[in-house]
């Protein structure tokens, strides 16, 4: 029986991840200026690129995030910066 509830739980948990990824790719075109790093986190999942703009010491840090084309947000590629954890810019570019 034990190995039934195993078999079990790990379905629901990989219906819950596909789930969640399809969502992801959606959500993007949601992403707004004030938001903070944790609640895009929670939205759209961790970006695909990530790169420094600034890192000096006592000095808010500055980053972009780039996410890719996915199939449910095909041929836009956006790239999100923060400072100091806030979203400061969203930029959504049709690639082909």
């Amino acid at each position: 029986m034990r190995f039934k509830q195993a078999l079990w739980v790990a379905g629901m948990c990989a219906v819950v991840c596909t789930v969640a990824a399809a969502a992801d790719a959606r959500e993007r075109g949601f992403i707004r200026q004030g938001m903070h790093e944790g609640e895009v986190l929670l939205r759209v999942g961790k970006p695909d690129h990530e790169a420094f703009v600034r890192t000096v010491r006592g000095q808010p840090e500055e980053k972009t995030w780039a996410y890719f084309p996915h199939p449910r947000d095909p041929q836009t590629l956006t790239v999100v910066t923060l400072r100091a954890g806030v979203v400061s810019a969203v930029e959504r570019k049709i690639v082909r």
